[in-house]
């Protein structure tokens, strides 16, 4: 009798043992994420400076949000940082692809295209904010040599965007290039024999062979992408502040301009919502589609 009830409970804890590991991180992540998340849509109700009572006002906020002229510009520049930004794994792939060799010296070349990845993005936009000086950077004597007036990147409305993009595809696609190298690393070397064996190569290896075995890098990679474009912030803040004009401004700067400068915290916290929104429903169109593939 007692071992019976030694042996239920045995089978009890195993059972809770799950429950034991996670229910921290979970606390972590409730309190921490989950939370937080809850008050910005709540908060989004609200017309408050952040200070004092809140005043609820229903969806005032997002009539007020999608009247807004600033919050065209900032939508359909995070469009542009989203399409644009999916060449970050493009370009890994390729990197990672030419890496993954047997050569002299590619040990010194993945320490190079690897080294933007560990730099700040604060400095990584310091860095480009120099290169497109219009007086004294890189790219104004690279003009000048070819005889070319310099052009003043961040003070164009026109292209002051593009120039911030593409700012931002050189720390990430040093990250994509890092996935793709380690995924790699776990590629099964008998069936690319066999693919060779049936007459693979080139462009056909890679599409039949190699990429279905980097789909777990492709689909971080991809993610991580979608995530930090929708979510740009860092290089438009320290590079335009949104400027000039407010031509370069995206919903999660848009929403730290209102939020802390106009004291409009509920507006902002409707801008977060929005952004929350778009994120999740590209995120799940994007999962929908890799486990469709996977069935």
């Amino acid at each position: 009798m007692e071992k019976a009830t030694q042996d239920k409970l045995q089978r009890l804890e195993f059972k809770l043992a799950p429950v034991y590991f996670l229910a921290p991180a979970f606390i972590f992540f409730s309190l921490f994420v989950i939370w937080p998340i809850l008050q910005s849509f709540w908060i989004s109700f609200h017309e408050w400076s952040g200070f004092g009572e809140k005043t609820w006002v229903g969806l005032e906020n997002y009539r007020t949000l999608f009247r807004d002229p600033k919050f065209h510009i900032a939508l359909f520049n995070n469009i542009k940082w989203f399409v644009f930004s999916l060449l970050a794994p493009v370009f890994g792939l390729i990197l990672a692809l030419f890496l993954n060799q047997n050569i002299k010296g590619l040990r010194t070349m993945k320490s190079l295209f690897f080294f933007p990845f560990v730099i700040n993005l604060v400095v990584i936009g310091l860095i480009f904010s120099w290169f497109y000086n219009p007086d004294l950077g890189l790219l104004a004597e690279i003009f000048k040599a070819f005889g070319l007036k310099p052009i003043p990147v961040l003070a164009n409305d026109k292209i002051a965007t593009y120039g911030i993009i593409l700012a931002s595809l050189w720390p990430q696609t040093a990250y994509c290039m890092i996935l793709f190298l380690t995924g790699l690393t776990a590629v099964n070397v008998q069936v690319i024999e066999a693919g060779r064996i049936d007459g693979a190569g080139g462009w056909k290896m890679l599409r039949h062979v190699v990429l279905p075995q980097l789909s777990g890098a492709t689909f971080i990679a991809i993610v991580v992408t979608i995530i930090g474009s929708l979510r740009s912030f860092d290089l438009i803040a320290i590079m335009t502040a949104g400027g000039p004009w407010g031509s370069t401004n995206v919903l999660a700067y848009m929403m730290y301009d209102e939020s802390l400068f106009n004291f409009k915290m509920g507006y902002g916290a409707s801008i977060s919502v929005v952004l929350f929104v778009l994120m999740s429903g590209v995120i799940a169109m994007f999962l929908r589609s890799v486990l469709k593939n996977e069935r």
